[in-house]
């Protein structure tokens, strides 16, 4: 990567992430004028916005442009030196095919073990860690999330002050569990996302449940025997609304309350221990995007991700549509061939669940990604893939599967924030991170979200919703490496409760999305 930031800040600056790219990204707030001659004589012809593309050299019509040493686009008329390259320019490459890809071919990856760090989390039953203690409503259908919520606030006042160890109390909403295909094949998706949801590390091995009762996605189905460890002689604590026994809204409300007090009981008698950093599940994601976030933020979250794998913990990027472009870089740094064929697989899975609905990887690029200098789905996937730093590649997860092992992991998922971050938390993670250039106030409240700003004025705009500004690396204050080691020891902090994140100190969170494919009757 070639930055020129480190001139005065009034001066014109430009990133080239790759020497043979033909095209740099404007640094400057405002972007440029037509005019403006940069640092090594270039003259712009156009008008640049900030985070956008000039051409550095003139490029031929149906010539490659190149961004990250990869043709990112092929020019649909010549462009002039100088000029502005944007969406419209440009007709997209096709999508690699899923055959004859490199499978377990990149070099033995033989970075030092990072040992001594640690965080202050809970030890579960299970052998998983969490990093707050939530007490977790689950419900099995949407048709009880009113009720949910209104029991969830009569806790919160009215029991919650008696247990101080205790950080939160939550109903699983979400929009499933009737008039839908449920023994469609593809149902299997939502009801084991929901059903890992449930046992995530964050909420200490306690499960209640909130049915309707006439719904399709029974409790008995959700969690079946061995689903969940019970406390001895117990069974799956479960109110159902339309029990005989509840006349009118309060007795139900008080039965909601009165199941959540012996789990209340037991995790206020825990407490925080010192655990070492192989123990965080760590879903990485970004939502958002600009031009910067291959530049800054999700540079330094993969220079972080290269240090958590270090310390023996357990990383997820997902986002399939977002790292499409980038499957060969993937399956050749899977461990085993049959690690790369299970990312094939899901890929090809995905390829086929957009065709049926006649769509491609191309819709997924929003108006704000373009607004920020993201001309198509190939650039943005080049900026995506980074937050996966540099470590093999151990696992795969089909979507709502739970983690068996540590390591770097890809956990396919669609691209939708909502749905990818209620996925990672199915697959077991206990602390987020979140990049995002365009911004966006996006939380959990199951766990917390680490927000990162890929550019100074956003972190600047919205200080009181950004926790890290990687911005300072294209302004040439920090580079990759520091801003990957500040987010580190931030995660340290965070998972040991030491520090709230902004999400958590405004309580932003955002609903479940579960993600079915089958079909809804």
């Amino acid at each position: 990567m070639s930055l020129n930031p480190s001139s005065p800040p009034d001066s014109p600056r430009s990133i080239r992430m790759h020497a043979a790219d033909n095209v740099a990204i404007v640094v400057n707030d405002g972007g440029l004028p037509a005019g403006t001659v940069m640092p090594d004589g270039l003259t712009l012809v156009d008008r640049v916005p900030q985070g956008h593309k000039v051409a550095l050299t003139a490029i031929a019509k149906d010539a490659a442009v190149l961004r990250y040493n990869v043709p990112i686009g092929y020019a649909l008329k010549d462009i002039p030196a100088g000029a502005w390259v944007h969406e419209r320019l440009l007709h997209m490459p096709d999508a690699r095919t899923l055959d004859n890809l490199p499978k377990a071919t990149a070099p033995a990856w033989n970075a030092e073990p990072l040992t001594g760090y640690t965080f202050e989390g809970y030890r579960n039953a299970d052998g998983s860690v969490g990093t707050r203690n939530i007490l977790a409503i689950t419900t099995t259908v949407q048709c009880v999330a009113g009720v949910v919520d209104f029991a969830v606030q009569r806790i919160k006042e009215q029991l919650l002050p008696r247990y101080p160890n205790v950080d939160d109390v939550i109903g699983l909403e979400h929009s499933y569990g009737c008039g839908v295909a449920i023994d469609a094949p593809d149902a299997i998706i939502p009801i084991r996302t929901l059903r890992n949801i449930s046992k995530n590390p964050n909420f200490g091995g306690e499960v209640m449940v909130v049915s309707l009762g006439c719904e399709k996605l029974q409790p008995e189905r959700l969690l079946p025997p061995g689903a969940i460890p019970l406390q001895a002689n117990e069974a799956l604590d479960v109110v159902c609304l339309q029990a005989d026994k509840h006349v009118g809204f309060m007795s139900m409300i008080d039965s909601v309350l009165a199941s959540a007090v012996p789990h209340l009981e037991r995790l206020n008698a825990r407490r925080r221990e010192t655990i070492p950093a192989s123990e965080l599940v760590v879903g990485v994601q970004c939502g958002g995007s600009d031009a910067f976030s291959g530049v800054t933020a999700n540079p330094a979250v993969g220079y972080c991700t290269d240090l958590l794998v270090r310390a023996g913990a357990t990383v997820m990027f997902s986002e399939t549509t977002e790292v499409r472009d980038a499957i060969e870089q993937m399956t050749a740094r899977a461990t085993t061939p049959e690690i790369a064929d299970a990312m094939a697989r899901e890929m090809a899975w995905y390829d086929a669940y957009l065709g049926r609905g006649q769509a491609d990887r191309s819709a997924n690029t929003t108006p704000g990604n373009k607004a920020g200098g993201l001309s198509n789905i190939v650039e943005k996937a080049m900026g995506s893939i980074i937050k996966s730093g540099t470590a093999p590649i151990s696992g795969v997860l089909s979507p709502g599967e739970k983690l068996q092992h540590k390591g770097l992991h890809y956990a396919a998922t669609p691209a939708s924030d909502f749905i990818c971050g209620t996925l990672q938390l199915a697959a077991g993670m206990n602390l987020h991170v979140f990049t995002t250039g365009r911004g966006t106030p996006y939380g959990l409240a199951e766990v917390p979200v680490i927000k990162v700003a890929t550019r100074t004025d956003l972190a600047r705009r919205w200080h009181d919703l950004m926790d890290v500004n990687a911005g300072r690396i294209a302004d040439g204050e920090a580079t990759i490496e520091d801003t990957g080691w500040d987010l580190f020891h931030l995660m340290l902090e965070v998972a040991s409760g030491r520090k709230k994140t902004w999400a958590e100190h405004w309580k932003l969170h955002n609903s479940l999305v579960l993600f079915n494919p089958a079909p809804i009757t």
